[in-house]
C-alpha cells in the first residue's frame, strides 16, 4: 500500500469564518500538526499591551520582539496544540476581546509580520502541517500543496464570533462584534504588508451553510486529490 506524502495545508480567510476549526479537524484526521498563526499575532499583542509598548514606534517594536519567545505545546488533556508566551500559557488570554481589538493593527506592522513569518516557515521544514491565518497561502506557504481560502455569510460570521465571545464575557453585545469583525476585515485587507486576499491556486470554500462535518468532508476529499 502506497504511503501518503505529507504535505502542507494553508487556510486563510475571514475573520469568523471557522478557519481554527477545520484545521483543527483536518490535522487531527490526518495527524498533522497544527500552527494557529492568529495566535501567534495575538499573543505578541498580549505582550505589547502588558508592557505598554508604543507599536507606532519601530525601534521600540523591534527591542520588544527580542524579548518574545513564542512556542506551540501539546496538551494531553485538551488534545491540541497550546500557544505559550514566554513559557507562559496564554491560550485563553489571548481570545479576550481586548486583544481582538488591537490585534489587527499589531499585525499590520512589517516587523512584526517579518518576525512571525520567519518562524512559521520553519515550522513548516518537516511538512505535515496544516496553518490557518491571513497570509499563509500567499506569504508562508506559496508553495503549499493544499491551499483553502475560506468565507461566509457576514451576518452568520457576526453570530458565530458573539457567540463564542459571549461565553466568556456576557456584556459582550451584537454591535460591539459586529463593529470589531468589520474593522478587523477592513485593515486585513488593506494593510501595506501582506495583505488578506485569496491565492490565485486556492480553492474558496464557504461554509455558510455546512455543519463543521461537511466542511471536513470537502477539505479531506481535496487532501486525497492531492495525495493522488
Amino acid at each position: 500500500m502506497k504511503k501518503e506524502k505529507k504535505i502542507i495545508i494553508t487556510i486563510d480567510g475571514w475573520s469568523s469564518c471557522g478557519k481554527s476549526t477545520l484545521a483543527k479537524q483536518l490535522a487531527k484526521e490526518l495527524n498533522y500538526k497544527y500552527i494557529d498563526s492568529g495566535a501567534m499575532y495575538r499573543a505578541i499583542t498580549l505582550y505589547f499591551l502588558r508592557n505598554h509598548v508604543d507599536w507606532t514606534k519601530p525601534a521600540l517594536v523591534s527591542d520588544a520582539l527580542k524579548n518574545i519567545t513564542i512556542e506551540f505545546i501539546y496538551n494531553d488533556k485538551s488534545k491540541e496544540s497550546e500557544i505559550y508566551l514566554n513559557g507562559e500559557n496564554v491560550e485563553y488570554l489571548i481570545r479576550d476581546l481586548v486583544i481582538a481589538e488591537k490585534v489587527s493593527d499589531v499585525a499590520a506592522i512589517k516587523l512584526v509580520r517579518e518576525f512571525a513569518v520567519a518562524q512559521q516557515k520553519k515550522m513548516g521544514d518537516e511538512k505535515g502541517i496544516v496553518m490557518d491565518g491571513r497570509d499563509i497561502g500567499t506569504v508562508v506557504f506559496p508553495g503549499a500543496e493544499l491551499k483553502i481560502f475560506m468565507t461566509a455569510d457576514n451576518a452568520v460570521r457576526v453570530q458565530r464570533r458573539f457567540k463564542e465571545l459571549f461565553e466568556k464575557n456576557p456584556n459582550v453585545t451584537l454591535e460591539e462584534v459586529k463593529n470589531n469583525l468589520e474593522m478587523r476585515d477592513y485593515i486585513d485587507s488593506h494593510r501595506e504588508y501582506s495583505p488578506l486576499r485569496k491565492a490565485d491556486d486556492a480553492i474558496m470554500l464557504d461554509n455558510t451553510d455546512l455543519t463543521e462535518k461537511e466542511q471536513l468532508d470537502i477539505a479531506l476529499k481535496w487532501v486525497k486529490e492531492k495525495n493522488n
